[in-house]
């Protein structure tokens, strides 16, 4: 992989129906590998605070760290696109996250990540407006974890379902560039990425979507906890770390994985 990704190529691959694969990344060398495996999208994910720091969720992940691991991956100067998560309530306010986002897309991420239903509008269109890219997570949001009563799978009724698909609309009309799902069922997956025309990227959303991303150390192995259903374990076979990205990239571009076992 030699010309940089960008928006544009995401778009691209969804108009030619060609999977695209992402994985979380939090440093130079494994940025590095994963993308000369081929992996199109980097995510510098506040997933940085139970896989590296030892917490028990998402939440106590400050900005600091965010833009601290951000300038890690950025250093690499990989291809990839790279992608920054706002963490816990770094977006309360809409002055409050443009400051925070401003201050990741200087530290070298070229797309935003912030998690919300359609109340985020307002705030997607401020900063689109002022040229940063945006992605918004929905389904199982981390950061909202003891809101939603643990880690589970949403949209599972149809009320909730259909909540998903008109909240997905409301902020790609807003100005989102990217819509990222996480632990919904199949078939919402497909409905939401037949509403949209912007790339939807699933994380136990099926394979139905445009793009596909797993939190890296899961799907190497390296987890001292149970893992998700829909992680596959690519280090088993492939035997090295550089293997198992490029296990992962070709498993996703050829619609192999997800495999049904994986799907909700």
């Amino acid at each position: 992989m030699t010309r940089p990704i960008t928006i544009q190529t995401l778009n691209e691959r969804r108009s030619a129906g060609q999977p695209f694969s992402c994985l979380t990344a939090y440093d130079a060398t494994m940025a590095t590998l994963a993308s000369n495996a081929g992996i199109e999208l980097l995510l510098i994910g506040d997933s940085l605070g139970m896989v590296l720091q030892g917490h028990d969720s998402t939440l106590p992940v400050t900005l600091e760290d965010m833009i601290y691991h951000t300038r890690c991956v950025a250093r690499a100067g990989t291809a990839s696109l790279v992608m920054a998560d706002l963490p816990f309530m770094t977006n309360t306010t809409i002055p409050q996250t443009l400051q925070a986002a401003g201050q990741l897309m200087q530290a070298g991420a070229h797309m935003i990540k912030l998690e919300g239903e359609a109340w985020l509008a307002e705030t997607v269109t401020a900063l689109a407006r002022r040229g940063v890219p945006v992605c918004v997570h929905m389904g199982l949001t981390p950061q909202s974890v003891h809101a939603l009563g643990g880690y589970r799978v949403q949209g599972r009724d149809a009320h909730q379902a259909n909540a998903m698909i008109k909240a997905a609309t409301i902020l790609e009309q807003a100005g989102a560039g990217a819509i990222l799902l996480e632990c919904v069922p199949r078939e919402l997956a497909r409905q939401v990425r037949d509403a949209l025309s912007v790339p939807v990227i699933g994380i136990g959303a099926g394979p139905d979507v445009d793009g596909q991303i797993l939190v890296m150390h899961d799907m190497l192995g390296a987890t001292t906890r149970r893992p998700p259903r829909f992680v596959k374990d690519f280090m088993m076979e492939a035997g090295s770390i550089s293997g198992a990205f490029r296990a992962y990239h070709e498993a996703v571009t050829t619609r192999g994985f997800p495999a049904p076992e994986h799907c909700f």
